[in-house]
């Protein structure tokens, strides 16, 4: 276990056991297969944030509509959350190499149908299976980290370097994105997969070990419906209430979800070989880390997209450019990656956490307070800066906490959990915070739009600043101006939003964690 702490928080030792030796250090070839995890790792970061500066493009050519244009957002990350738990179990079963293998050449064949959708509802399916395939790497490269370093300095330190892809993959989205809109249509950016798939499949054999858990059971495929029946519709009816406000129909979605996620739990109570462990919540550290990184990824998720949307709408800049000013932000994210789990070998992993989470707020409240002025962009980047710090930070020594927590056998359980969390974190954030701003924007519009616009003008200009900005030479002059005040107002009531979620959970990490002591390993 990466992180000792007092008996009651851990499962990795019992009353009375004898200290054992010293865990052997990782070799050459384990180092190696960490580079080839990156991979996929980064390919998985890259998807999430891929379209947030691709979508003026996309939008002028498949022409969704707003419902559309979010489900192409976040189909991706809802199916990855939907499918993660079954994935991780699947993995500890069949071989996790070999579902890493599986899923990555799966990967490869629904970018290619995602770069040449000829509608959007075609692009949407295949972000589904993108995120279904996508739900087969995440708990695999996870839990392959922790066959290969089993020191626990080294497994830190290597779910750190993990945590720094997955998030530089993330950063990089947006700079990929733009810098192949430059040159090539849209459906380019999906296809970077195929060449790092094939790479990926011709090494694996060699750098990465096998590994099945010695008495995993069968895959109870009734907890894998349950799973789904209970995930999606809880999804569901966030995303609507999000979009549209309290109604029957999203409430009624989580009342669904609600009822199939306590016949999910009391069906995995009662199996020798369940689908999920529930005693894995009993462990503070475990439980206590997925909310952070749950309600992190939340607030990081839904900035990140009015970030990528403000450099483009309001600043000015092409795509590549402001692809480039995300640079900062995802060094800043590189930086918190790599140092937190080095840190944490001399102060305790909680007050890292609370304290990166600390500046974080410090970021979101400086977005709070944008303006239109001149300087608003270095402010943006500055304040996403520090948010992406914190989010490096805790994908980082949360990643370790959850991960770290469990048996061996259940680490691929417990990994799908940490990427459950942190994919329908980030997931929910574009809806959530997306839909925050977008009513403020829709309401602030309301009371300011002139009379004389045409109809299809006239909804253009309601429904977000990108759909006005498609039809800027139609409008009068100074409603395009308006329009991005209005769009201003909405991303700082988003950003008040994440600055007072993410201080609760800081104040939460430093508390709850607090009694877990710092990365100790072998000699």
């Amino acid at each position: 276990m990466a992180f000792q702490s007092e008996p009651d928080l851990s499962f990795s030792k019992k009353p009375n056991e004898v200290p054992s030796s010293p865990a052997p250090k990782a070799g050459a070839r384990e180092w190696m297969g960490l580079a080839l995890l990156a991979l996929p790792t980064i390919l998985l970061g890259l998807d999430l944030t891929l379209l947030h500066l691709m979508l003026p493009a996309l939008a002028a050519d498949l022409q969704p509509t707003s419902t559309q244009a979010l489900w192409i957002m976040d189909a991706y990350g809802f199916l990855i959350a939907g499918f993660l738990i079954t994935m991780g179990t699947l993995g500890d079963r069949i071989g996790r190499r070999k579902l890493l293998m599986i899923g990555a050449a799966a990967f490869a064949v629904a970018s290619t149908l995602a770069a040449f959708s000829t509608s959007a509802v075609m692009l949407i399916a295949a972000r589904a299976l993108l995120g279904m395939a996508g739900a087969t790497l995440m708990p695999s490269t996870l839990a392959l980290i922790t066959n290969m370093f089993v020191d626990p300095k080294q497994r830190a330190l290597g779910f750190g370097i993990w945590a720094t892809t997955f998030a530089l993959g993330m950063a990089l989205g947006p700079v990929v994105g733009g810098a192949l809109l430059e040159r090539f249509w849209w459906g380019a950016a999906f296809l970077i997969a195929v060449p790092l798939v094939v790479l990926l499949v011709l090494l694996a054999p060699v750098l990465l070990p096998e590994y099945r858990a010695a008495h995993a059971g069968r895959l109870d495929l009734a907890s894998v419906g349950l799973s789904l029946a209970a995930m999606l519709p809880v999804v569901y009816g966030i995303k609507q209430i999000a979009k549209d406000d309290f109604g029957f129909q999203p409430i009624g979605a989580l009342a669904l979800g609600l009822v199939f996620a306590t016949l999910f739990v009391r069906r995995q109570r009662r199996l020798a070989d369940p689908l999920l462990d529930v005693a894995l919540f009993a462990n503070r550290a475990f439980s206590v880390a997925l909310v952070v990184l749950l309600f992190g990824l939340v607030a990081v998720g839904g900035t990140m997209l009015l970030v990528t949307q403000y450099l483009q709408l309001v600043a000015g800049f092409s795509p590549l450019v402001a692809g480039l000013w995300m640079g900062p932000p995802a060094l800043a994210m590189v930086a918190a990656g790599v140092t937190a789990p080095l840190i944490s070998r001399h102060i305790r992993p909680g007050f890292v956490v609370a304290g990166a989470l600390g500046l974080s707020v410090t970021g979101y409240v400086m977005l709070a307070l944008l303006d239109s002025s001149a300087s608003g962009t270095a402010v943006v980047v500055t304040g996403f800066s520090l948010a992406y710090f914190g989010l490096g930070t805790i994908a980082a020594l949360g990643t370790d906490l959850v991960v770290g927590s469990a048996p061996a056998d259940k680490a691929g359980s417990a990994s799908a959990m940490s990427e459950t969390v942190q994919d329908l974190g980030i997931s929910l954030g574009i809806a959530i915070l997306g839909s925050l701003s977008t009513a403020v924007y829709r309401q602030t519009m309301h009371s300011h739009m002139p009379e004389g616009l045409g109809p299809r003008v006239r909804e253009a200009v309601k429904e977000s600043l990108w759909s006005a900005t498609s039809v800027a030479s139609q409008l009068p002059p100074g409603l395009l101006e308006t329009a991005r005040e209005a769009f201003i107002a909405g991303f700082s009531s988003a950003a008040m939003f994440s600055a007072a979620s993410v201080a609760i959970l800081a104040v939460l990490a430093g508390v709850s964690l607090r009694r877990i002591d710092v990365i100790k390993g072998g000699k």
